[in-house]
This record gives structure tokens, sequence and C-alpha cells, in this order.
């Protein structure tokens, strides 16, 4: 318990899987969870919103709706792959640390 208060022992190891997972579906969900609350707090916003979409649609061909949606999905891939670089830098930053100060082998 000493080593871990006097930060001599590492838990962002440990705890960097559990927040990546959190993260990589929490987002998304909690974005979506945000979108409607916000919709359900400010109704004429989500009514130009929805005005706004129903006009986007009628204006473009089905083979550019298949575009933007393919750039939708696309862009939630590169994020969600920016997020997974981001920890698997900080791990390998720790395991950089850790390789650092380990103490040198005995002769």
């Amino acid at each position: 318990m000493l080593d871990f208060l006097t930060f001599d022992w590492f838990v962002a190891p440990y705890a960097l899987p559990v927040f990546y997972y959190l993260g990589a579906i929490g987002i998304p969900v909690g974005c979506w969870f945000a979108m409607l609350w916000l919709g359900r707090r400010f109704p004429t916003a989500r009514q130009a919103a929805m005005a706004g979409q129903r006009s986007v649609w009628l204006v473009l061909s089905p083979r550019q709706r298949g575009y933007v949606l393919l750039g939708f999905l696309t862009g939630f891939l590169l994020m969600e792959l920016f997020w997974r670089m981001l920890f698997e830098y900080l791990i390998a930053f720790l395991q950089i640390h850790e390789a650092l100060t380990a103490s040198p082998p005995a002769r």
C-alpha cells in the first residue's frame, strides 16, 4: 500500500484498458444520450435540426446520401482508431518508463 501511495507502483497499466473500453463504448453512447436529452430540453432546436435534415435529404441523390453515411462511418471509425492509438501510446510510455527506471541486473 505504501508503494501505491508514494507512486512507486503504477496502477495505470491495469486501469488503462478499463478506461479504454469505457471510452470506446461510453463516448458514442454518451453522445447519443446527450443528443436525445438536448432534443427534449430544447424542442425548437430539435425541430430546426429535423427540418434541416429533411431538406438536405431531399436535395441529395441516393448515391450522395450513401457518401454522406460512408463519411460519417469513416469519421467514427477514425475517431475510434485515434482513441485506441492514444491508449497504446500511454501503455508504451509506461513500459518505457518502467524499463528505464528498473534496477540494473546483478552481475
